[in-house]
């Protein structure tokens, strides 16, 4: 399977920076994936999760907030406002990274709707890593 570049950058740094067989991201016509060679792009985000599959088949997800992405057939740059990525060695550092990912949307979120459709996501993802 064919693998592309994917930087996820925040004002305060990097998120992720790798290689990646698939990323679906939360644009604001609802979510959508990207696989090497896809057709280029640039669209808005909205807040909600990236899910990053990564080479070694494992997923990581990052909450963002709202931002932008720039898709061409080798990379993607995601440029973001704030991302809270939701991974950790243990339990406690997992738990925190859930607690910074929804202040993140909270902070952001028009309804309770939006609000519980992320946190939902969060706590699907968090179960993964447990």
């Amino acid at each position: 399977m064919d693998n592309f570049n994917l930087e996820i950058l925040t004002p305060n740094g990097e998120i992720f920076n790798g290689e990646a067989v698939s990323v679906v991201l939360p644009g604001e016509e609802g979510e959508f994936g990207v696989l090497a060679g896809h057709s280029s792009l640039t669209t808005l985000l909205t807040g909600g999760v990236i899910d990053v599959e990564k080479t070694d088949k494992s997923v990581e997800a990052i909450v963002i907030n709202w931002g932008v992405v720039h898709v061409d057939e080798g990379k993607v740059v995601v440029l973001v406002e704030g991302a809270a990525p939701i991974r950790g060695a243990d339990e406690t550092e997992i738990a925190k990274a859930l607690d910074e990912a929804k202040k993140l949307i909270s902070d952001i979120a028009d309804s309770s709707a939006a609000i519980a459709t992320v946190s939902a996501r969060i706590e699907s993802a968090a179960q993964r890593l447990i």
